[in-house]
């Protein structure tokens, strides 16, 4: 189980913003087929398999094929490596919108 409250770290990978959107609909999910993936984020097959195959070869997601219906699919999903980085970039972008709320609030 991840920990709770992640150590803040900005993560350049995972800041792009499809990856962002990838890594967090990842996040909420054992793993979502790239299709779906696909059909929420608007991308095209190959800018979708490429910010994929980033998170991936970073060790940040994974694809397994499997059947449905007679048909080969994937599933991707976030790897336990893949799951922490994109917590500990959650808790970075909110440190620094906190300290951004923070210095308003001062002035």
């Amino acid at each position: 189980m991840p920990d709770p409250s992640p150590e803040p770290r900005f993560d350049p990978l995972i800041h792009a913003p499809h990856r962002l959107r990838i890594s967090a609909m990842l996040s909420q999910a054992g793993g979502i087929e790239f299709s779906e993936i696909q059909r929420r984020t608007g991308l095209s097959k190959s800018a979708l398999s490429k910010h994929l195959g980033q998170l991936a070869e970073a060790g940040y997601a994974r694809q397994a094929p499997f059947l449905r219906a007679g048909r080969s699919r994937l599933l991707v999903s976030l790897t336990e490596t893949g799951r922490e980085a994109y917590t500990g970039h959650v808790a970075a972008l909110e440190k620094i919108l906190a300290a951004s709320r923070d210095e308003r609030g001062s002035t």
